[in-house]
């Protein structure tokens, strides 16, 4: 499924539009405490690759749920986002159920857009351990907002 409005508005067109966030991902200063790498698969699906390290543990020796959280909310927001080429969208709820502890190793999160095509999203994410078990999944609704992607410095097609 092509994006919505404005895929021709990004020179480029669609894959203009997917690594340019990619490069809005990677210009988030958020992203220095969590290295990763965003990969827009296609229309409507995102891919997070990151590797977890101690620093991310809790008391108990495994990661801590804020990483959970940011990867799999970044996964489904930026799948979702992939489907608007024209504006910066917003998560204004993210549900997420723990399925299994993460420890150190690579972790990849996978996010696809739902539903929604005018002015809220839904779209949902899942975190897969090398062994392809599922630690974490995750639903997440995301709303257009007044921000102009072609106004935020890291957007920049291609």
């Amino acid at each position: 499924m092509p994006p919505e409005a404005g895929a021709a508005s990004v020179p480029g067109g669609e894959a203009a539009h997917f690594r340019a966030l990619e490069s809005l991902y990677n210009e988030a200063p958020i992203n220095r405490l969590f290295r990763s790498q965003l990969e827009i698969v296609e229309p409507g699906r995102a891919r997070i690759r990151f590797e977890i390290g101690e620093e991310t543990f809790h008391a108990a020796g495994a990661a801590h749920g804020t990483l959970y959280f940011k990867m799999m909310d970044d996964a489904a927001f930026y799948a979702c986002n992939s489907m608007v080429s024209d504006r910066f969208l917003l998560t204004t709820a993210f549900n997420l159920v723990f399925t299994r502890p993460l420890r150190t190793g690579p972790v990849v999160a996978e996010g696809r857009w739902i539903s929604g095509r005018r002015r809220v999203f839904v779209g949902e994410a899942r975190l897969l351990t090398p062994d392809g078990e599922e630690a974490g999944r995750g639903t997440g609704t995301f709303m257009r907002s007044h921000i102009p992607l072609s106004s935020l410095a890291g957007y920049r097609p291609r």
